[in-house]
């Protein structure tokens, strides 16, 4: 089930591993800006919703600084989704499974993760409005086909992603995996842990 992942401290820590891979790729191309090396610059948050006892430990959104030219870098991160102050899996998930949950059910998901009912109501929003009406999905969208379901989102763009990476084995180095794992043990063991996070009995 969903809720198991979320409540999960080794899932988010494999997800941190994928920040670190991304953030390591940052670094190594240089300041985008002027090329010059870059310094970390990571700064503290307080992410929310999931295991209470990883919630209580020191998280740090990866991010750098030009060691010369001072601007900022900062590579993309599967943890945090923006400034919402909830980890960004329980943002999507608990998106995708209000989407389908009736009253009550909503109440036993808000005691779960401690989101309140009206937060969940606001992501809910969200995905139907600022992000299916903005300019990602609008040219994400068109790589789909058949095109995913904008009045279910974000679940049935969760249901596209998961049926393909259950019928097709060969996709698993291409989703959500850390680009640096380059060698062939390194792919195997990222593809086993892939397997075990994104099988639909845990997502």
């Amino acid at each position: 089930m969903c809720h198991n992942a979320l409540l999960n401290a080794k899932f988010y820590r494999f997800l941190e591993q994928i920040d670190e891979d991304e953030a390591g790729c940052t670094r190594a191309a240089g300041c985008p800006v002027c090329g010059c090396a870059l310094h970390s610059a990571r700064y503290p948050r307080k992410p929310r919703g999931g295991p209470r006892d990883f919630d209580e430990q020191h998280h740090y959104r990866l991010s750098f600084c030009g060691a010369i030219c001072r601007n900022r870098a900062t590579p993309v991160s599967v943890r945090f989704l923006g400034r919402r102050v909830y980890w960004a899996a329980v943002v999507i998930l608990a998106s995708a499974l209000r989407g389908g949950l009736n009253d009550r059910r909503a109440q036993q998901l808000t005691r779960l993760i401690g989101v309140p009912k009206r937060t969940l109501e606001r992501w809910r929003t969200w995905w139907l409005t600022d992000f299916a009406d903005g300019p990602f999905w609008k040219d994400a969208r068109a790589q789909f086909m058949p095109p995913v379901e904008t009045a279910a989102l974000p679940a049935s763009l969760l249901e596209r992603f998961l049926v393909a990476i259950c019928r097709n084995s060969w996709l698993l180095p291409c989703v959500s995996l850390p680009r640096s794992a380059r060698g062939a043990a390194a792919l195997r063991s990222t593809r086993r842990r892939c397997r075990i996070y994104f099988h639909p009995r845990v997502v």
